[in-house]
This record gives structure tokens, C-alpha cells and sequence, in this order.
């Protein structure tokens, strides 16, 4: 690639990022620090990285001062590493002054973390984004040697998709003054899910499967050298409709082979670590597991309901519940767990939170709520837990059981927070 056209992309992108309109996401910058952004394709790297832009240029930053590329964008030819000390020559070439940079989709070019390690070296600031998790491994993060803050990225929480529909929480009574909307919304989004493109759309499947194609074949297949597409298919479908249960390797490896292509436990393995990386699926394990059974026998979500909602035929129940693994993995990280012993099952527990979580469509039905309350009185006398909830999709209640006192909550008010304290 030629320095005139390096250094039109720097201008055209500099007057591209200082325009565009993006909804302020719930993500705050250390001034100072430098981040890599990672995540799912297309939920929302690079406007969080516009809105970082945003942020500088408030701060008194000048637009010339922001140097960002985008190695996706279709003009570009392969880089190589030699490529991007020229896209730094060439800024300096057009200003004198010292940059920002601002990295999209950098993970394209082989060997970039060695380009990151050196500016962080110079002191620059740089912010970069990567759709792929391999990003987090350890090589890398040996070779950036800690000098990056990593920003895992999510789909839109339920806060953010109201707000790009026009609700605003934080405008006071909001969540009074316009309940049968945010009802109607928390339906929407746990069906089509929360990124950010489909926001909008009436109807997003058409594109949530030309994504999920983007991801199978780009991501997956094509990025692993996997000869078995259809093999792998078949392991996303039944990770799909199993998606509320425990499943091991061993049981995968089994169903997938009996379509009548063979796939090995070893193999099983691979593909289910190549789907986290690519920000496909969210594992968790059971917290009073011993250590095999933890590695072993996990639980499997969908990091995007809508991608989820591909797979499924009856999908309300588990939805509401892959919805409830999301949101909590977003708010807690890793430290989420289901917890699955002989004599009790609860959806979700949260050590730090002293959190007990079952999730049900309704409990209504006496069996129903018989098992839910069971499950939490029983965790409860195992564990330290404090906080005890079952989130349901519209019924709300509290229940006093066995001298604790369990909240029942419908999902759309447990997403907007209104009894997130708890």
C-alpha cells in the first residue's frame, strides 16, 4: 500500500470518526491507560472506540491528533507488520504532532501485538479493537506485558437497547411513566437479542444468520482449518437446545457421531474452545464440582439471544434463562456459576454477591414453584447466600420459605435494575 493512499484513509477516517452519532454506552475510559477491546463480531467495538474519540475531543483533543485506521475496510490491501510502522510514518509526515491511535479490527495483521507492545513503549495511547478472544491468550498477553487494559465488549444490555429505541432510565419516573413500553421491549429483546444493529429492526433473522455464517465460516471453520463443518454445525445446534442443562464432552462427542459423522471427544474439545474464543458461547461451570466435572460438565450460552433464537423451535424457556446468563456475565465476569449437586439444582450462584438465582418461564404451576423454592432453601444451607431470587418472565411476588424470604421478579424489571440490589 502506497503513502498517498495511507495518508487520504488518515484524513477520510479523521473527519469519518468525529462525525458520526453513536448511543453512549454504560463503558467508562481510564484517562491514561491503553485498552484492547474484544468481543463478538458487530456488538459494538468500534463505536465504543468512536465514543472513546468523543470523549478525547471533549477533553480539548484536536481531530488531527486522532489517528484512526480501519484494517477492515475493503480499500486496504493484506498488511503485513512492516505496514503498520508505515501508517505511523505517514501520520508524521501530515502533522507534527503526537497521535492517538486508534486500532479496528487490527488482529488481521499477523504479528500486530508486537506494533502494540512498541507504541505502549513510546507512551502512546492507543486503543484497539479484535473480534477474536485468541487475543486474550497467554502469548499475547506476555508480549504486550501488561500494558493494555482489556474491555470485554457485549451485545447491548437491556438499558442500552431501551436507549437507542428513545427510553432513557435515567430521565426521572421513566420507568413508571413508560412500563408498557419497557415490558413490551424486554420482549423484544429476548428474542432478537441486544446488537446493536438489529436494535431497530422489525424483523433481524435474516441478518443474525448471515452474521452467524460470518462467524461458522470465518471464525470457526476457516480460522481452525476445520475439515468437519457439518460435524460442527450439528455440535452449535445441540449446544443450542441444551442450552439449560449440563452436557460433557463425552455426551456431544456421542450425539454428533450418532448423525453419522464421527467426531471425537479430542475434537469435541477443540470445536467447544474455539466457539469461546470466538465469543460464541459463555461456559459455566458448577461451583461445588470437583475439579474434573468443573472441566468436564459444564453449562453452554449463547453470548447474543438472537443467535440463540436461530436454533430453536420452542424457545421462551430458554431464552429467559440464556438472558439471565448473559446479563450476569457482563456484570460479574467469570465469577458466575450454576451450582448441581445429587439433591439440588439452582440456575445461577454469585459468590460475591452472596447470590442465589433460579430462572422459570412461570411458577404458577405448584410443582413448579415447589422445585424453584426447594432448590434456593437447599443452596442456601450449603452455601453462603443471602440473596435469593427467581426470575420469571412476568410474574412478581415474594415468597417466605423455611425462614428466608425469596423475591420473585419479572425479567424486564430485574434487567432495568429496579431490584438489582438485591
Amino acid at each position: 500500500m502506497t503513502k498517498d493512499v495511507i495518508k487520504q484513509l488518515i484524513s477520510e477516517y479523521q473527519t469519518f470518526v468525529t462525525n458520526i452519532e453513536f448511543v453512549r454506552r454504560d463503558v467508562d475510559f481510564l484517562d491514561g491507560q491503553n485498552y484492547v477491546m474484544v468481543g463478538l463480531r458487530h456488538a459494538g467495538k468500534s463505536y465504543l472506540m468512536y465514543q472513546r474519540i468523543a470523549e478525547l475531543l471533549g477533553q480539548g483533543y484536536r481531530k488531527e491528533q486522532i489517528l484512526y485506521f480501519n484494517f477492515e475496510d475493503d480499500r486496504i490491501d493484506s498488511l503485513m507488520l512492516s505496514d503498520l510502522e508505515l501508517i505511523k510514518t505517514c501520520y508524521e509526515e501530515m502533522y507534527d504532532m503526537r497521535p492517538v491511535f486508534f486500532l479496528d479490527e487490527i488482529q488481521i495483521v499477523e504479528g500486530w501485538e508486537r506494533f502494540a507492545r512498541r507504541l505502549a513503549d513510546q507512551k502512546y495511547q492507543v486503543y484497539i479493537t479484535g473480534s477474536n478472544a485468541k487475543m486474550l491468550s497467554a502469548e499475547i498477553a506476555t508480549t504486550l506485558g501488561g500494558r493494555y487494559m482489556i474491555q470485554e465488549v457485549y451485545p447491548y444490555s437491556f438499558r442500552e437497547y431501551l436507549k437507542t429505541n428513545g427510553i432513557d432510565l435515567s430521565e426521572e419516573n421513566a420507568i413508571y411513566s413508560m412500563r408498557k413500553q419497557i415490558v413490551r421491549m424486554a420482549d423484544e429483546y429476548m428474542y432478537k437479542g441486544g446488537l446493536p444493529e438489529i436494535a431497530k429492526m422489525a424483523s433481524p433473522r435474516q441478518w443474525l444468520s448471515s452474521l452467524f455464517n460470518k462467524i461458522f465460516f470465518g471464525d470457526l471453520v476457516t480460522r481452525h482449518s476445520i475439515r468437519n463443518d457439518y460435524a460442527l454445525k450439528v455440535l452449535i445446534r445441540k449446544m443450542a437446545e441444551s442450552v439449560k442443562q449440563p452436557i460433557s464432552y463425552n455426551r456431544m462427542s456421542s450425539i454428533v457421531s450418532s448423525t453419522g459423522k464421527k467426531l471425537s471427544t479430542d475434537a469435541v474439545i477443540d470445536y467447544v474452545g474455539y466457539m469461546k474464543e470466538s465469543w460464541l458461547t459463555l461456559p459455566y461451570e458448577n461451583i461445588c464440582g470437583k475439579l474434573q466435572d468443573k472441566e468436564m460438565n459444564k453449562k453452554y450460552y449463547f453470548i447474543d439471544n438472537g443467535i440463540l433464537n436461530l436454533f430453536l423451535i420452542d424457545p421462551a424457556t430458554s431464552l429467559l434463562e440464556n438472558m439471565v446468563a448473559v446479563t450476569l456475565r457482563r456484570m460479574y465476569g467469570e465469577d458466575c456459576y450454576f451450582f448441581n449437586s445429587p439433591k439440588t439444582e439452582v440456575d445461577f450462584y454469585v459468590p460475591d454477591e452472596s447470590l442465589a438465582i433460579q430462572v422459570s418461564y412461570s411458577i404458577a404451576d405448584e410443582e413448579t414453584r415447589k422445585r424453584e423454592v426447594g432448590g434456593l432453601a437447599a443452596i442456601s444451607k450449603v452455601l453462603s447466600v443471602k440473596n435469593l431470587m427467581i426470575v420469571t418472565k412476568d410474574e412478581e411476588d415474594e415468597i417466605e420459605y423455611d425462614n428466608k424470604v425469596i423475591s420473585v421478579i419479572p425479567l424486564w424489571k430485574w434487567l432495568v435494575g429496579v431490584r438489582m440490589s438485591c
